[in-house]
């Protein structure tokens, strides 16, 4: 168990200092110089053994005036701090065992100040070198925000759940707050790391303007309900210390560092902490996390990167490259379809699934051999049906906004035959169709063998009006085609074998800027399928992969 030895310094201070001419006018109201000032101290571990504290550098700090109404802390390695309260955590990193003068200027009524100082001996162990070179390059290095890589600014659950060290509530797809002119300044951020006769110093230059947490829009002198971007001036070189990180993130999942920055600085977006633990960090890449001020159920998840963002594949609403695997099905082994990428659905849903199709589906007619998946169509009877058939999806295995989605595949044949491979909107459950947006990236009817569709369905464009473009393609029933969308803020481009042949300007306003996951399946007629051949045995769709980039 850590001791704490409480010190007392020098408790009295001898010098009351007016920070400007003043005379009796009555404007300013009383001045009420501070008395009786006094600076407590815990150095933490510290006990007969380690008079000078366990090796994590951290003291806690208490001033404690008359007549105070706050307090600013100085420190001897170049670091300061102010406190309403007076309380204060420093952690001390320089190597060794150091004394350090530490000064507070309590504050009272009409710009009167008194000031005291002491001094502490405190022992750091903790170093991480590496962090520092990557950081700084050991002299100076400039850090953008990562708007290209999903999750660039996220939030969690900071418990002991197995979701901790991941932002599982919110991830921000990629570029997502260029497009809102709420959140259009976060973007702007320039974070420098320096490195000066082994301190780490940092500024943030934004421009003038600070992309606020909605419960801290109070700071920026705003009473929105929602985040914004405010007027908040974070000119002003800070001290980064690191130290020891105590999360609850498993160690397998984090570094182990933590950044503690002076004078309230921050990493971009307020959320009212100056403490970020490292993560992760290489030369170019840099993750953090932080626990919400005031909010300890809450861990903030944010992605830099050396790259400036005008030159991470989005510059003035251009659509970004996607070309990062993160998410694929090969179907190579045999038996039924990888329950840890899909769910079958069975039955008929609601109206033939709004639809009035004629199929029931069944787990059993999705099958994977060979390499392939194979979901097979059937003329036989189930559950009062004339019909069977697959019908699979992703939806709590993989859900996703914005990327490249690529499908290679061979379609079934016969009248009546309607496979799709499509999108639909992760919150259908409470945004109901066609709020929640459905993107079809491959449809085909066996009445009309050679066509190919690629349709969007949203508020205004459902049905039989959606959005919707074709093109003829030989032999889709004979040899595989690779069909593909590129969905991303800007643009919904479809496509077979790289041809392009329908796109959509998406908008902010456009449900298609949150999670959908992946749907496959093969109905049979329908409002979309048609009359179905009565002579109709079975026929099979084959997929050979899907590959999801961002």
């Amino acid at each position: 168990m850590k001791t704490y030895i409480t010190k007392i310094g020098i408790l009295f201070a001898f010098v009351a200092v007016l920070w400007g001419c003043q005379d009796d006018d009555s404007t300013f109201g009383d001045i009420t110089a501070p008395t009786n000032l006094t600076i407590n101290y815990d150095i933490v571990g510290q006990d007969a053994e380690n008079p000078d504290g366990d090796g994590s550098g951290l003291v806690n700090f208490t001033a404690t005036a008359d007549n105070a109404i706050s307090y600013k802390y100085l420190f001897s390695d170049g670091s300061s701090a102010v406190s309403a309260s007076g309380v204060y955590a420093k952690r001390f990193t320089q190597n060794g065992v150091n004394t350090y003068t530490v000064t507070v200027l309590a504050n009272g009524t009409g710009g009167v100040t008194t000031s005291t100082s002491i001094e502490v001996t405190v022992f750091s162990n903790f170093s991480d070198d590496e962090a520092v070179q990557f950081l700084t390059a050991g002299t100076s290095k400039v850090w953008y925000w990562y708007a290209a890589a999903p999750g660039h600014l996220g939030v969690g659950p900071n418990d002991t759940s197995e979701n901790t060290g991941v932002p599982s509530y919110y991830a921000a797809a990629p570029f997502e707050k260029a497009g809102a002119p709420s959140s259009s300044c976060l973007y702007d951020n320039v974070l420098t790391f320096s490195l000066d006769n082994g301190i780490i110093k940092y500024t943030l230059d934004n421009g003038g303007n600070t992309f606020f947490n909605s419960s801290f829009n109070s700071v920026g002198g705003s009473t929105a309900t929602d985040d914004q971007c405010l007027a908040y001036d974070t000119s002003g070189e800070k001290v980064v210390s690191l130290g020891p990180s105590s999360s609850l993130v498993p160690e397998d999942q984090k570094r182990g560092t933590v950044m503690d920055f002076s004078d309230n600085g921050f990493m971009g977006y307020y959320i009212g902490t100056s403490t970020y633990e490292i993560l992760s960090i290489t030369e170019n890449e840099m993750h953090v996390r932080a626990v919400m001020g005031g909010n300890d159920a809450l861990a903030w998840y944010h992605i830099f990167t050396t790259t400036p963002v005008d030159e991470q594949g989005n510059s003035g609403g251009e659509e970004p490259d996607y070309d990062t695997l993160v998410w694929s099905d090969e179907f190579d082994v045999d038996g039924a379809p990888n329950p840890d990428n899909w769910t079958m659905e069975i039955g008929n849903g609601d109206s033939g699934w709004g639809n009035n199709e004629a199929q029931y589906y069944l787990a059993d007619n999705a099958v994977v051999e060979g390499g392939m998946l194979k979901i097979t169509a059937k003329a036989e009877s189930s559950n009062g049906f004339d019909y069977t058939s697959a019908r699979m999806k992703t939806e709590g295995h993989f859900d996703f906004t914005y990327g490249k989605v690529e499908i290679r595949a061979k379609l079934p044949t016969g009248a009546g035959t309607w496979p799709a491979l499509w999108m639909l909107g992760s919150d259908y459950a409470t945004n109901t169709w066609p709020g929640c947006g459905e993107i079809d990236i491959m449809e085909h009817v066996g009445n009309d063998q050679n066509t190919i569709h690629g349709t969007l369905h949203y508020p205004g464009n459902s049905g039989g009006n959606g959005n919707t473009g074709s093109t003829t393609v030989a032999g889709v029933s004979d040899e595989f085609h690779i069909y593909s969308v590129i969905w991303s803020p800007t643009k919904i481009r479809f496509f077979v074998d790289d041809v392009e042949f329908h796109s959509y300007d998406n908008v902010s306003s456009s449900p298609f800027n949150s999670d959908f996951f992946l749907i496959f399946n093969v109905a049979m007629g329908g409002n979309f399928g048609g009359e179905i051949d009565p002579g109709f045995t079975q026929s099979t769709m084959e997929v050979d992969y899907v590959k999801v980039y961002q």
